[in-house]
């Protein structure tokens, strides 16, 4: 699970960074969507980079969502009997919600790809004109799209800070200074994902992007 975490995180960081290119204009734009599809030519040819790309992310998430379940699993197993009286815990939100949050995730991410990947759903849906593709998405009458997208970002958020605090904590961090830390940086980097992300729709909501 924590391979597969981060490698999706990896994902995410490098998926945020090529979106923010979205402020340097549309040619700047255009040319970088279409280097990916470039990547490895020649020794690759046409888009296989990107499927490979694209082969990898599938098999980490089904392997994400596989361990997931193996260790609710083992969970369960080891109190098969319930509790007469079950104390509440004192948990986050994101740590009390993960697995819905897991399902939202994943229902959005192939709303996105049908969106902004394939051209299913997009007003535009040219491949060849990425920034117009993402400026017809979040356009002000389309408010709702936005909606949606900033929802699925801030559970991705909520994902992200349990998770990375997990991962902090499974990596030694048990005293509670190295506890405190741990919270600390996996909000920061919830923060900065999120707002990496959410900066673009609400850019083009607003007309800063056109």
């Amino acid at each position: 699970m924590a391979v597969t975490g981060i490698l999706l995180a990896l994902f995410l960081i490098a998926h945020m960074l090529g979106n923010l290119k979205v402020f340097t204009g549309e040619t700047s734009f255009d040319h970088y969507a279409h280097w990916l599809r470039d990547i490895g030519k020649p020794l690759l040819p046409g888009v296989w980079f990107l499927w490979i790309l694209r082969a990898v992310l599938v098999v980490a998430v089904v392997a994400h969502i596989v361990s997931a379940t193996v260790l609710a699993r083992r969970a369960r197993a080891a109190r098969p009997v319930r509790y007469a009286h079950r104390k509440k815990i004192n948990g986050s939100y994101a740590a009390r919600t993960m697995r819905w949050g897991g399902v939202i995730i994943l229902l959005f991410v192939i709303y996105h790809l049908l969106d902004l990947t394939t051209g299913t759903l997009n007003p535009v849906g040219n491949e060849s004109k990425p920034y117009g593709n993402v400026v017809a998405d979040f356009a002000p009458e389309r408010w709702y799209v936005t909606l949606f997208y900033t929802l699925a970002i801030v559970t991705v958020g909520f994902h992200l800070r349990h998770g990375a605090f997990s991962a902090f904590r499974s990596l030694g961090q048990q005293t509670p200074r190295g506890e405190r830390t741990a919270r600390t940086a996996a909000l920061i980097f919830a923060v900065l994902l999120c707002a990496g992300y959410l900066v673009v729709p609400f850019a083009v909501l607003t007309g800063l992007v056109s």
